[in-house]
C-alpha cells in the first residue's frame, strides 16, 4: 500500500515538474533564492572596435527598462541610509504605515525608525499599524494585497523559505530589496547578490533534561526505542517541515550517516532494519548516497515525536525538575524566559549539542525575511525600515536582545554581541545559556539551515512523503 501511495507521490510530482520545467534554473540544493528582476537586468553589452565583426554580429538586445516598484528598488540599492530616510520623509510625512509579518517585534522596532527619522527632521510624524496573521494566513493574505492597484501592506517580515519561494516569489508578489550598508558588510553588491534578504537566523535546538539517568550523546538517540521528543510539528509550524525535508540533501544526509557510523553496535542493529526499508524510497525520491539515512531519521522522528502547541510550554515543561529524561527540540531563545524556583531551573536541561563527545545535527536553522510587496503604497519608506533593521544596531536591537536570533549583517551581530554578551548571557551559573554563535552552531554544532529552493523543489516529493508518515499519539 505504501508502495502505492509513494507511486502515485512521485507521478504526481514528475507532472508538476514537467510543466514547471521550463522556468526551472536547476540550480538543485544552491543555498541562493534566484535573483530578483532588478539583478537579472543588470547585464552591460560588451563593445567591440572590430566594426566588420560588429556588422556581422547582430546588436544585442538592450536591457529592458525597470518600471514601477522595480525602478524604485534599484535606485535604493544605490542610497545610503541617510539618503533613503530623506525619501522616506518626504513619501510618508503624516501617513500610516502598513506592516504584516511573522515576528510581532516589527511593532517595537517601527517607533524606533521613526524616532531615527525625526533626528533628520523633527517636524516628521507617522502613523503605524502592524499585523501578525494566526496559522500561517499571511500567505493568503499577502496574496490577496497583491491583487490590488495599490496594496495595503508596504513591506512584509515572514518566515517559511519554501512557501515564500513558490508563493510570492516565483509569483513577484514580494520584491527583494538589498540595502547598500548590508551588501557591503557582506562583501557583495546588490547586483552580485543572489537570494532574500534575511534579517536573522533563528535556532531550534535539541534540549533534555538532566535530572534522571538518560543520556542523549547522538542525534540518532531521539529517535532510538521509546523516546518521544516533545516538537512543535511539522503541522503547526510549517519550518518544521522544512527542517525534514532538509535532512534529504546531501550535506546534511552525510551528517546523518556519520551520526549513524558513531554508533555502537546495538543501537546501530535497532536501526538498521529502518535504513534498509527506506533504500527503496530514497532511490525513487531521487536522493542521494546516504539518502536512506535521512529517510530514516525522518520516519522514525515523525513516527515518536510528541507533537506540542509552541515551544513555550515545551520550554516550561523540560526545565521543571519533573520531566526526568524527557527531551525536545524548540527555539533556544526560550531559555531566557525561565523563570527559576526550586522544582524550575535552566540547569535542569542540557543543551545536547553543547555537551562533550554529542556526535550529529545540533538542530536547525531558519530565517526571518524582509520583502517589499510588488504594489507597496510607501516603497521609499519600506526600503529605509528594512535598511534601518538590517543595518544598525538599534534597529536590530528588538530581536538581537534574545540568544539564538543572529543578524545576517556581521557588523550588526558583533554590535549586538557586545551589548548583550550573549555568549556569556548565563555565566558560570547557567552554563546552558551561553550562546556559542552562529559561526560555532553551523560548523562544530551541525545547525541544519533551511535553504528556500531546496526546500521548493522536494516539496512535492519528499514533502508529500512526510505527509504520509504516521504520528505518534500518547496513550496509544
Amino acid at each position: 500500500m505504501k508502495k502505492k501511495v509513494l507511486a502515485t507521490i512521485l507521478t504526481f510530482a514528475m507532472v508538476v515538474t514537467s510543466l514547471a520545467g521550463c522556468g526551472s534554473s536547476g540550480n538543485g540544493g544552491s543555498t541562493s533564492a534566484p535573483a530578483t528582476d532588478t539583478q537579472q537586468t543588470a547585464t552591460a553589452q560588451t563593445q567591440t572596435t572590430d566594426n566588420t565583426a560588429a556588422a556581422e554580429t547582430p546588436a544585442a538586445e538592450p536591457a529592458a527598462e525597470l518600471t514601477g516598484i522595480d525602478a524604485i528598488i534599484a535606485e535604493a540599492e544605490g542610497m545610503t541610509m541617510e539618503e533613503l530616510a530623506n525619501k522616506a520623509i518626504e513619501e510618508s510625512n503624516g501617513k500610516t504605515f502598513y506592516g504584516v509579518g511573522n515576528s510581532s517585534r516589527g511593532k517595537s522596532a517601527l517607533p524606533l525608525f521613526i524616532e531615527y527619522l525625526q533626528t533628520i527632521d523633527p517636524n516628521y510624524s507617522m502613523e503605524f499599524e502592524w499585523q501578525q496573521p494566526k496559522n500561517n494566513k499571511i500567505f493568503e493574505q499577502l496574496t490577496s494585497d497583491s491583487l490590488k492597484s495599490e496594496g495595503t501592506f508596504a513591506m512584509t517580515l515572514i518566515q517559511d523559505g519554501n512557501q515564500i519561494q513558490s508563493k510570492m516569489v516565483d509569483t513577484a508578489i514580494l520584491k527583494t530589496f538589498i540595502p547598500k550598508e548590508w551588501a557591503e558588510a557582506n562583501g557583495t553588491t546588490a547586483d552580485a547578490y543572489t537570494g532574500f534578504l534575511p534579517l536573522q537566523t533563528l535556532n531550534k535546538v535539541f534540549m533534555y533534561n538532566n535530572t534522571g539517568s538518560a543520556t542523549y550523546n547522538n542525534c540518532w538517540d531521539f529517535v532510538y526505542d521509546g523516546a518521544h521528543p516533545l516538537f512543535m510539528g511539522v503541522d503547526s509550524e510549517i519550518v518544521g517541515k522544512n527542517f525534514l525535508m532538509m535532512l534529504t540533501e546531501d550535506k546534511y544526509a552525510t551528517w546523518l550517516k556519520e551520526a549513524y557510523d558513531a554508533l555502537d553496535d546495538t543501537k546501530k542493529a535497532y536501526f538498521e532494519p529502518t535504513i534498509q526499508a527506506m533504500q527503496a524510497d530514497a532511490g525513487d525520491l531521487g536522493l542521494g548516497a546516504n539518502g536512506a539515512y535521512a529517510l530514516a531519521w525522518i520516519k522514525l522522528w515523525v513516527n515518536n515525536y510528541n507533537e506540542q502547541t509552541d515551544d513555550g510550554p515545551i520550554c516550561n515543561t523540560l526545565v521543571d525538575a519533573s520531566a526526568t529524561d524527557q527531551a525536545g527540540l524548540l527555539v533556544y531563545s526560550k531559555l531566557r524566559s525561565v523563570e527559576e524556583s526550586a522544582s524550575v531551573s535552566v540547569n535542569n536541561i542540557n543543551v545536547a549539542a553543547y555537551q562533550d563527545g554529542y556526535t550529529g545535527i545540533g538542530g536547525y536553522g531558519y530565517c526571518h525575511y524582509l520583502f517589499l510587496t510588488k504594489n507597496s503604497p510607501l516603497p521609499w519608506t519600506a526600503c529605509a525600515f528594512i535598511a534601518y533593521m538590517t543595518c544598525t544596531e538599534k534597529g536590530f536591537e528588538a530581536w538581537g536582545k534574545d540568544m539564538g536570533g543572529y543578524s545576517a549583517n556581521p557588523n550588526v551581530a558583533a554590535e549586538i554581541e557586545a551589548t548583550f554578551q550573549h555568549s556569556q548571557g548565563g555565566g558560570d551559573e547557567f552554563p546552558a545559556k551561553n550562546d556559542r554563535g552562529y559561526d560555532w552552531w553551523t560548523t562544530e554544532g551541525e545547525l541544519v539551515l533551511e535553504d528556500p529552493v531546496y526546500c521548493s523543489e522536494v516539496s512535492f516529493t519528499v514533502g508529500s512523503w512526510i505527509d504520509v508518515l504516521d504520528h505518534y499519539s500518547p496513550g496509544e
